[in-house]
């Protein structure tokens, strides 16, 4: 049965989607409030004509939805209040009893996320029978609130900062201005288009896909509540691939309207004037630098004394110049105090900064402190699962198995790295060790990638940490304002670093700030994960012009000079 918006304040056709109230596999009631749609006539909340289970959400906060459009679909029965009632006895309610169901399964993967549909799958690959548990969409935070989304408002970001830079270019293009509805939309689609292909890609593998919460019983069961029944599976392995979750600070004023998550940050139809985003974290600083290429005035208040505090000095250093040309206003060392409401319906943040206590006046608050492990539900106490140390992730081993052998944890949930890429490789691990090879993960060389304006891209051992560790190391780097290619661009912004470690000759460690750094990075990530030294990559004949030729500059300075830069 589907629920149709069926009509906004006064004469509206259509509105902006505001806070969805349920998620799929909720039971619902007739009259219950399902939504807000925001138009421009004021506020209605969406109430549900029938009741049932959700099976489907149609639409995602900050969507653009007319009058007629499909919201949800439910599994239950219109209007009720006029079902036939005898006796106590309510005739449709019977119906929606939960039917009981059992399956057997290889292996139950509970999230179908970045690592749980990966590991799906690859075991499916393999000849395994799989069931995999989610309880909202395919895809997991990366797909439908993180990752690609994110990209998708960069690269809209960008496209705005160059049309009005378009000038120095020769180019000349007027009256540019931002539909954030059809920036959103563009993302949107995109998203469904890539959640679609993981569906397509989970049934042609046979790989039965369950909506709902997966709790584990015992080392062979897991149950779930799906729609109208309730599944027990029989299982050999299973792996826990939940994730993560939004982390929250105790602010006074944090459940304030004005508060957003970085999951809303990526639905808002419509800009802020001001906007203060508390955190300058990866996802703080990468949404500070998209919503100033949109024209927003962005202050960015973080607790530790610089930005992107795990990095090394110099790109902390070249990122906050950069950050701070571009009109971006940073507050480091300062601690949050409070987030209160204006009389016009603004907000005010509070702050201490060197022991006095300052203001900032925005229209929307982003609080973006990072993301915690997410088991909640999973029956964890109860089966003794051991936790790393002060409870913040699941504790596993070299091959993803956590203290109950045929238990397997992976991605954010762990909380070894919180990133995608090495979710879905610790998927493919847990599930080659099920199948009973010895595979582990080397972690020293995994790529991180921060999407600001210039991108930042770093892999193996950063300068910082070398000299915590006391290796002997040797530096060279090499500015993307001597690099043609970066120059074309009308880019030149950042660099290259290069770390050896002085006793092997091998390359270590890499640091690169600068356009295209996300992409440059495999090149050397390749060289490290196979050992390769900085005398090979100078031996190497890199392609002109392009921006990679400055890692081989990078390393040629790590050699003795680099021959575009003194």
């Amino acid at each position: 049965m589907e629920i149709k918006l069926e009509q906004l304040s006064g004469e509206s056709k259509s509105g902006s989607v505001g806070k969805i109230n349920v998620k799929i596999g909720d039971e619902i009631k007739t009259g219950d409030i399902l939504l807000q749609v925001e138009s421009q006539k004021g506020n209605v909340s969406v109430k549900s004509n029938a009741s049932g289970i959700v099976e489907k959400i149609a639409i995602d906060e900050g969507n653009t939805v007319n009058i007629g459009d499909v919201l949800f679909e439910i599994d239950g029965v219109q209007n009720e209040e006029s079902t036939e009632k005898t006796g106590g006895f309510n005739y449709f309610g019977n119906l929606m009893k939960p039917q009981k169901q059992e399956i057997e399964a290889d292996i139950t993967i509970i999230g179908a996320g970045p690592g749980g549909y990966v590991a799906a799958i690859h075991a499916a690959k393999q000849g395994k029978k799989v069931v995999i548990i989610e309880k909202e969409h395919v895809g997991g935070t990366c797909l439908n609130h993180g990752c690609i989304p994110t990209k998708a408002l960069v690269r809209s970001s960008e496209i705005y900062r160059n049309m009005k830079e378009a000038d120095s270019f020769g180019i000349f293009a007027e009256n540019v201005s931002v539909d954030m509805g059809k920036v959103i939309d563009r993302k949107d689609k995109i998203k469904n288009q890539l959640k679609n292909g993981i569906e397509y890609l989970l049934e042609n593998h046979n790989i039965e896909k369950l909506h709902g919460k997966g709790k584990i019983i015992d080392a062979n069961t897991v149950f779930v509540k799906t729609n109208r029944t309730e599944i027990t599976i029989n299982t050999k392995d299973i792996i826990i691939a939940t994730g993560s979750e939004s982390s929250t600070v105790p602010i006074k004023g944090i459940e304030s309207k004005n508060v957003l998550t970085s999951k809303e940050a990526l639905n808002m139809t419509s800009l802020p004037q001001k906007l203060v985003i508390v955190g300058g974290g990866v996802i703080g600083m990468e949404f500070a630098f998209i919503y100033e290429s949109f024209g927003v005035e962005v202050f960015v208040v973080e607790y530790a004394d610089g930005i992107l505090a795990s990095l090394d000095e110099d790109v902390c250093d070249e990122i906050s110049k950069i950050a701070v040309e571009n009109g971006i206003k940073l507050y480091t060392g300062s601690k949050v105090g409070a987030i209160d409401e204006t009389e016009n319906g603004g907000a005010v943040v509070s702050f201490i900064k060197e022991g006095e206590t300052r203001y900032i006046s925005c229209d929307k608050v982003l609080v973006a402190v990072g993301r915690q492990p997410y088991f909640k539900g999973l029956g964890l106490e109860e089966l003794g699962i051991e936790m790393n140390d002060g409870k913040k992730g699941i504790k596993i081993n070299e091959k993803m198995q956590t203290n109950i052998q045929n238990i397997y944890a992976i991605g954010d949930v762990t909380n070894v790295l919180q990133l995608a890429h090495v979710a879905s490789h610790q998927g493919m691990v847990a599930v080659d060790n099920i199948l009973g090879e010895n595979k582990i993960i080397d972690y020293s060389t995994v790529p991180s990638a921060i999407f600001t304006e210039p991108e930042i891209a770093v892999v193996g051992i950063t300068e910082k940490i070398a000299n915590e560790k006391g290796i002997e190391i040797v530096v060279g780097k090499f500015p993307m304002s001597a690099n043609g290619k970066a120059l074309t661009l009308g880019d030149p912004k950042g660099f290259v670093k290069i770390i050896k470690e002085k006793s092997t000759g091998k390359i270590i460690g890499s640091t690169i700030i600068g356009p295209h750094a996300t992409d440059l990075l495999s090149s050397v990530t390749l060289c490290i994960n196979n050992g390769l030294t900085t005398e090979q990559i100078t031996e190497t004949i890199f392609a002109h012009p392009t921006t990679a030729e400055s890692i081989h500059e990078a390393a040629l300075s790590v050699e003795g000079g680099a021959i575009h830069f003194a």
